[in-house]
C-alpha cells in the first residue's frame, strides 16, 4: 500500500518497513502472539497484570532504544519491537480495565484519547504522521508511542466487543475483519487519505489479533479452544519468524 498515493518514489534510509500484504499478515500474527504471550505471563504463570506490564514494558523500552539507535531498517529488530509493544499492550490494557476497575468502555475511551493525542502531538511537532517520514529519532519516538497506545487500545476494544458486547471471540474477530475489509475497499476505490487509512487499519488489526488469541486460549466454557497459551505463543512465534525470513523485507520508500 502506498500511504501517500504517489507513483514515483525513491528509496531512503527510513527505519520502518514498506506497508505490503506481507506486513499486514505479520502484523496480525504479531498481535495474536501479543495476546497469548501476555496472557501466558499474567494468567498462566500467575504473575499478574502489573508484573507482566513491568516485564514487557522494560523489554519494549530497551527495544525501542535499539531501534532508534539502529542506522537503518532491521527486520528482526523491528518485528521484535512490534511484538514487545503488543504484549505490553495486552497486560497494560488488562491492568487498566480489570485491576483499576475502569472497565472496557472506560479503558477504550481513555486509550482512544491517548492515541489521538499522540498523533496530534506528532503532527504538530514534525508536520507529518506518515510512515515514510519515520527517519529520525523524534519521529521514531512518536511512532512507537502511537503504536504502543494503539496496541493497548486494541486489546481493550477486543475484550469489550467479545465479552461485554456479547459477540464472543469469533464474532468479535469477524466484526474487526469486516472493518479491515471496509478500509481496504476505501483504499482501493476512493481517494480517502492514505495516512488516515493506514492508522485506522493498524489500530483495527490489534483487536482482531486479540480476539483470535483469546479464541485460541480461553476455556471452552467461555467460547475458546482452551489451547495451551505457552504452546500457542511458541507456534505463533515460529510462524512469524518463518515469514520474516521468507517474505521480502524492505524499508519504506519516501516519495519525491
Amino acid at each position: 500500500m502506498n500511504l501517500n498515493g504517489e507513483a514515483h518514489i525513491s528509496r531512503t534510509a527510513i527505519k520502518v518497513p514498506a506497508v505490503t500484504l506481507g506486513f499486514w499478515i505479520i502484523k496480525i500474527l504479531a498481535t495474536t502472539l501479543g495476546e497469548t504471550a501476555g496472557d501466558t505471563v499474567s494468567m498462566s504463570w500467575n504473575m499478574g497484570y502489573l508484573v507482566g506490564t513491568a516485564l514487557f514494558g522494560a523489554a519494549l523500552v530497551a527495544l525501542v532504544a535499539l531501534q532508534i539507535r539502529a542506522p537503518g531498517f532491521r527486520p528482526w529488530l523491528y518485528w521484535a519491537t512490534i511484538i514487545a509493544s503488543t504484549t505490553a499492550g495486552t497486560t497494560m490494557a488488562d491492568f487498566a480495565t480489570r485491576s483499576l476497575g475502569i472497565g472496557y468502555a472506560g479503558g477504550s475511551a481513555l486509550l482512544l484519547g491517548l492515541v489521538a493525542a499522540a498523533l496530534f502531538a506528532w503532527h504538530r511537532t514534525t508536520g507529518s504522521i506518515a510512515v515514510d517520514s519515520v527517519a529520525d529519532a523524534r519521529s521514531e519516538a512518536f511512532y512507537w508511542l502511537t503504536i504502543t497506545f494503539s496496541q493497548t487500545l486494541g486489546t481493550a476494544l477486543g475484550d469489550w466487543t467479545a465479552d461485554t458486547g456479547g459477540l464472543g471471540y469469533l464474532g468479535g474477530a469477524t466484526l474487526f475483519a469486516v472493518g479491515l475489509a471496509a478500509l481496504v475497499g476505501a483504499w482501493r476505490f476512493t481517494m480517502a487519505n492514505r495516512v488516515a487509512l493506514f492508522w485506522a487499519a493498524f489500530i483495527l488489526t490489534r483487536p482482531l489479533g486479540a480476539t483470535v488469541g483469546d479464541f485460541l486460549d480461553k476455556p471452552l466454557a467461555h467460547g475458546g479452544l482452551d489451547l495451551s497459551r505457552p504452546l500457542a505463543s511458541l507456534a505463533l512465534a515460529v510462524v512469524i519468524a518463518t515469514l520474516i525470513a521468507l517474505l521480502p523485507q524492505r524499508a519504506a520508500a519516501k516519495p519525491h
